[in-house]
């Protein structure tokens, strides 16, 4: 039965107070506004007539998975539009992929178009939509009829020169009027599971590329890259979905290309990593020279998306899957009439001894308040900190702390074992992991922490060279922010919410 106009005013109005009152959901990093991003994958990066657009991937209760749009001039405050792509006559659902706006203004968007039921022929495949819509922001969307890339099983092409995946397209790029877009490689991995004498071309992360003169019409050129035997960077059972692949800037603010590229990507059974590597153009192949992961224990930071600023900074996302039931467990999601969170923005660069920079990015500052040295007069649920410690032993930050002093979440650096450490063993009712990135001190380097609280999110940047990002879901009373060791500074803000509920 349809609702009355005061019924839907009423029903939105419950609903935006049920999300206020949430004490998990985050007040500045992206929150899905309503229904279930499982999987919540960030997609169609990019920037046009001023304005920054981003895909949220969510499954609609009424007809599955689509793609809701937002658009922002700041990267922080966004602006809900009508959702950009939903299952219909072409296909039964929208998956991850990526976009690119061509010389005239047009905007693409790729996507894993799934098979609509019934459909006969096929299993879905790369699909591309479109925008002209330049007036009103892109609003409006036309898919095109035509595949890029046909399936002929679930995310797989059976090829003449053997299977290539159709499924998680990249962004797509343009060089000398030719475009180019990557396909991942999960689905064909899965064919070959637990299978022996596996072709060793299928075994671990890989993408196909192809190339096309109109956009309708694509060629496979063969693989993009392949997976380094001679290295322990991956292992055979990891794969590459949601690639994103664009130039790296050679510094934190800088506007130019450092001449190497970065392919992020994720491995479904070990979350979100990342190549550095050269671009070799004449052969239409990229050579990842570095390695490096954004998460470890588990892949909780997930699906991650980037798009190129206006002033040449490169700024990702990802999706933080840690929900409050400790998996996709939708129907426990429903009570929370949401779920789907991104971390925020993060700027990313070479740096100058050719490894991957990584910080807030620069516009934090827009919705930073209160400052203050004296770190109890925080809220301690939504904050920025920034800590230099005078020496590394006994560092520590104790975040999200009770007032008994039972729980909260541990942040330090072990020299010993050159690693960065989030201990969420006491985090609250739903983890109990300890997250550790690699991390090794330079000649008379200091131990420089920011850190971001947003309620259940944690992000943890260390000397703009390795970072975690976590959900935790601590009491809403422990708000206690406690120092261990020879603390040089320690300052904090409070940070305005963005979101709107």
């Amino acid at each position: 039965m349809e609702l009355s106009a005061t019924e839907q005013i009423t029903a939105a109005r419950m609903h935006r107070e049920k999300l206020l009152a949430d004490k998990n959901r985050p007040g500045f990093h992206f929150a899905i506004p309503e229904d279930m991003g499982l999987p919540g994958d960030p997609n169609g990066a990019f920037f046009a007539n001023g304005r920054y657009h981003l895909m949220y991937l969510y499954h609609c209760e009424s007809d599955g998975y689509r793609y809701g749009h937002i658009s922002s001039v700041d990267l922080l405050h966004w602006r809900w539009h009508p959702d950009a792509l939903i299952p219909d006559e072409f296909d039964g659902g929208i998956f991850s992929g990526g976009a690119f706006v061509d010389d005239d203004g047009t905007a693409y968007v790729t996507y894993w178009g799934l098979q609509k039921e019934g459909a006969g022929k096929g299993q879905g495949g790369i699909r591309i939509a479109f925008s002209r819509d330049i007036e009103n922001h892109y609003e409006k969307w036309t898919k095109m009829p035509e595949y890029a890339v046909e399936s002929d099983e679930w995310g797989v092409t059976n090829a003449s020169d053997g299977f290539i995946g159709s499924a998680d397209p990249s962004n797509i790029w343009k060089q000398n009027g030719t475009y180019y877009m990557q396909t991942g490689n999960l689905c064909v991995l899965n064919l070959f599971r637990n299978r022996e004498n596996v072709p060793e071309k299928y075994l671990g992360d890989f993408t196909d590329l192809f190339s096309s003169n109109d956009l309708k019409s694509w060629t496979h050129l063969g693989r993009f890259y392949s997976r380094r035997r001679d290295n322990s960077w991956t292992d055979e059972t990891e794969d590459d979905m949601c690639p994103s692949f664009l130039p790296l800037p050679e510094g934190k603010n800088s506007g130019k290309s450092s001449g190497k590229y970065l392919q992020l990507f994720i491995a479904h059974n070990r979350g979100a990593q990342y190549y550095i590597g050269t671009y070799d153009r004449e052969n239409n192949r990229f050579i990842p020279e570095r390695h490096g992961r954004m998460s470890n224990v588990d892949n909780c930071f997930f699906a991650p998306e980037a798009v190129m600023t206006p002033d040449g900074r490169q700024v990702m996302w990802a999706w933080m899957t840690d929900n409050p039931s400790g998996g996709w467990d939708i129907n426990l999601e429903r009570g929370y009439g949401w779920s789907g969170v991104y971390s925020f923005p993060r700027s990313l660069w070479l740096n100058g001894d050719g490894e991957l920079g990584m910080a807030p990015i620069d516009e934090l500052d827009l919705i930073k308040y209160n400052h203050t040295y004296d770190i109890s007069r925080l809220s301690g649920t939504s904050c920025a900190l920034h800590v230099v410690f005078g020496s590394v032993e006994g560092n520590g930050i104790r975040v999200r702390c009770s007032a008994d002093g039972e729980e909260f979440t541990r942040i330090s650096y072990s020299e010993e074992k050159k690693l960065l450490l989030c201990d969420m063993s006491k985090s609250g009712k739903h983890y109990n992991k300890i997250e550790t990135m690699p991390f090794e001190l330079k000649n008379g380097e200091k131990l420089d922490f920011t850190i971001l609280i947003d309620n259940s999110v944690i992000e943890i940047f260390l000397n703009d060279r390795q970072a975690i990002s976590r959900r935790v879901y601590p009491d809403p009373e422990s708000r206690k922010i406690i120092f261990e060791g020879d603390v040089l500074l320690a300052e904090g803000w409070e940070i305005m919410p963005t979101n709107m509920f």
